[in-house]
């Protein structure tokens, strides 16, 4: 890849490679996500925030606010572990490529609610014929796949199994995380199941790329993602990311690695991604009720973060914003008017003449992270949203009016 070519946004554009955390056993790859490269630009999308309440999950008591002093912290982790633990499960998956017995691949998930729905990430799932959960206390059952979502990398699976086996675990509100904050990862790295490990919070509002193509090309992106140096590795997908108080404030979804086994197993490299709880609880409870959830569509693709050579060439006004470069024909943003950039021969080079997109319903945009996080959580499809734009010297206040996004024929 050389190094210098143009990165349209796009969560692969680096040198580095992604990965899902989830575990195939073939010991070849895991999960849907290789190493990524160059791709074609991603269409801006988002998520929808009013949904319809079928099933709430569990209010549980939070452990009390820890002290910070060394043996607080230790009996804080430890009692979180025992509180936690009979709501983790490890998720086992067998489909085309199981070998009698053995599964073909494996993940995590968290107990939702008393009614036996389980929440995981849709690769875990993805392809399934059977799935199989564990319990923290060897129980096993299998489980019906309710719902998927694969622009949000979410699922839900329902066991049947007898009541006081069920131990829903609570849903933490991710607006209140802070970068710094200490978190907790449980789930089933390698196989290895029922693994506590813990970390920070590194970066809020980050920008994935989602693992549902759009019919432009590429893929759709999720938003409101979580950055955490928890240590995840293969078999962590699905399993949840926790605050000290025991809620779930994220599910472990990715991991960002330049390194690898023998085995070409990718290792922990300090970055991993969750799925964020306010998105779970907007998501959620449509794929229990209806068994796939529709998310807001824009219709751009976007340079993120340019170089400073590249805003002085193109004259543009400010260093922060997202330029546009690409309008889907016929989406919401060309109906409402905004100017993608002109196409260049050279193919290192931003091209001119794109919209600079600086807010959205007077909410600052720096980057692509701010307005793809506005839209997951703040808006739905039929919604109209102003963004203001840069355009040469005008400012402008443009309206446009979401739609639903175009479904890919499969």
């Amino acid at each position: 890849m050389n190094r210098k070519s143009l990165r349209w946004w796009w969560v692969g554009g680096v040198l580095l490679a992604l990965f899902v955390a989830g575990c195939r056993l073939s010991g070849a790859m895991f999960g849907p996500l290789a190493a990524l490269g160059e791709a074609e630009p991603p269409v801006l999308d988002a998520m929808p925030s009013a949904t319809p309440q079928t099933a709430e999950p569990a209010v549980a008591a939070p452990l009390s606010a820890p002290s910070m002093t060394a043996s607080d912290l230790e009996a804080t982790l430890a009692r979180l572990y025992r509180e936690a633990t009979p709501g983790v499960v490890s998720i086992r998956v067998y489909g085309p490529d199981s070998q009698g017995d053995f599964p073909d691949g494996q993940g995590s998930g968290f107990v939702y609610d008393k009614q036996g729905h389980i929440v995981t990430n849709f690769h875990v799932v993805q392809n399934a014929d059977q799935v199989e959960v564990t319990f923290a206390d060897g129980t096993k059952a299998w489980a019906d796949v309710v719902g998927t979502d694969p622009g949000g990398d979410l699922a839900v699976v329902r066991v049947d199994v007898p009541p006081e086996k069920l131990h829903p675990l609570p849903l933490g509100n991710s607006d209140e995380l802070q970068v710094g904050q200490i978190v907790v990862a449980i789930g089933n790295p390698f196989g290895l199941d029922q693994t506590m490990t813990w970390g920070i919070v590194s970066a809020l509002g980050r920008s994935l790329r989602s693992l549902q193509a759009s019919s432009q090309g590429g893929y759709f992106a999720m938003g409101d993602v979580i950055q955490t140096d928890a240590a995840i590795n293969p078999g962590n997908s699905g399993g949840p990311l926790l605050n000290l108080r025991g809620e779930v404030v994220g599910i472990n979804q990715s991991i960002r690695t330049s390194s690898a086994t023998v085995l070409g197993e990718p290792t922990n490299a300090g970055i991993g991604f969750a799925v964020s709880s306010n998105l779970i609880r907007q998501v959620v409870p449509v794929l229990i009720a209806e068994g796939s959830y529709e998310y807001p569509f824009l219709g751009i693709a976007a340079v993120d973060d340019l170089p400073l050579k590249a805003i002085e060439r193109l004259n543009l006004p400010q260093s922060t914003g997202v330029y546009v470069v690409e309008v889907v024909p016929d989406s919401p943003a060309d109906k409402a008017g905004l100017r993608g950039a002109k196409p260049v021969d050279n193919p290192h080079e931003v091209p001119p003449g794109g919209d600079l997109i600086v807010a959205i319903d007077g909410q600052p945009v720096r980057h692509f992270g701010d307005l793809i996080r506005y839209l997951t959580t703040k808006t739905k499809p039929g919604d109209t949203v102003t963004l203001t734009v840069l355009r040469g010297s005008e400012r402008l206040e443009i309206p446009v009016t979401l739609t639903a996004r175009p479904k890919v024929e499969e």
